[in-house]
């Protein structure tokens, strides 16, 4: 069974992940994927749950997590030698049960990248410039961590209150959002003066276990989106008008949707939520049910989600 599929950056590379321990990499060209020109990554002793690319400016670069409690990184050597392929760069074993999801921080704060476990810890590798990667582990949620997502490297509101001329340029934040098995979703900042990850807020919306959660793109504009999925089949998306107003959440109503039974509960999908997935504008929703379907939302000049595609597997 495939768990994953990722496209790179440029939509050239297609990189899937499945139960037999593997991971692939495919060539795409023409929108479709050229069995010939695949990689097959072995290294891991269980299940593969997640893919994730790298930004382009670090290169050829991929991680992925399983079952067997290890998050891999593999980078690709270049074209130019005579064992072209992929090579293992880094292999991540602080985490002693199934490591579930994987997420690469915005280029701008360097190649960082956050993992969710099963063993209720998160941590966060970073590429040093000596060469050697570095490791916080901290503990998440209890029970077990499902999912993490980066905010936006950008300050909310920086496109509407441009910085003053000859002030110096703000820092870009490092802070991500972990979705738990205690129904909680949390955001997590990073505090220079500790060195430390540190819980900044939680959310608390969901009757059980949050499955994903999606942190929105954003351009520079005030509000700051934030979606989650869960066991309880619903879905939530949380919004912050500023930096200092609280988090409001707002559940989809799929029942108002085309094609919904007359039968369909107010607010629940048919079946358990498992990933939400923004569109890189971040103003449309992509949302994968336990039914087969991937239905898209968008927010209308109401301030109402509706939904505006959907499409059965």
């Amino acid at each position: 069974m495939i768990h994953d599929a990722q496209l790179d950056y440029y939509g050239k590379r297609l990189a899937t992940c499945s139960s037999d321990r593997t991971v692939k990499v495919f060539d795409v060209i023409g929108g479709e994927p050229l069995k010939s020109s695949g990689h097959t990554l072995k290294g891991h002793t269980g299940p593969v749950w997640q893919v994730a690319w790298a930004h382009p400016k670090f290169g050829h670069i991929l991680a992925s997590c399983s079952y067997d409690g290890k998050v891999l990184i593999w980078g690709e050597r270049s074209q130019g030698t005579t064992d072209g392929g992929w090579t293992r760069v880094k292999e991540h074993t602080l985490h002693t049960a199934s490591v579930n999801s994987v997420s690469w921080a915005p280029h701008e704060l360097g190649a960082m990248l956050a993992c969710a476990s099963s063993d209720g810890k998160l941590s966060v590798l970073t590429f040093k410039d000596d060469g050697q990667w570095g490791a916080d582990i901290f503990n998440g949620h209890a029970i077990g961590c499902n999912s993490v997502s980066w905010a936006p490297a950008t300050q909310p509101g920086s496109l509407i209150h441009p910085q003053q001329p000859g002030a110096q340029p703000s820092a870009p934040f490092k802070r991500f959002a972990s979705a738990g098995c205690d129904n909680l979703v949390k955001i997590w900042g990073y505090r220079e003066d500790t060195q430390s990850w540190v819980e900044e807020e939680t959310l608390d919306g969901h009757t059980d276990w949050v499955r994903d959660v999606a942190w929105a793109p954003n351009i520079g504009l005030p509000r700051s989106y934030i979606a989650t999925a869960s066991q309880d089949k619903t879905v939530l998306i949380w919004t912050k008008d500023s930096l200092t107003s609280p988090w409001v959440k707002t559940a989809l109503d799929p029942s108002t949707a085309s094609g919904a039974p007359s039968a369909a509960a107010a607010g629940k999908f048919p079946d358990v939520v498992w990933r939400v997935s923004w569109s890189l504008a971040g103003n449309i929703l992509a949302v994968s049910c336990g039914d087969g379907k991937v239905t898209l939302w968008k927010e209308n000049l109401r301030g109402i989600w509706e939904c505006v595609s959907d499409m059965s597997s």
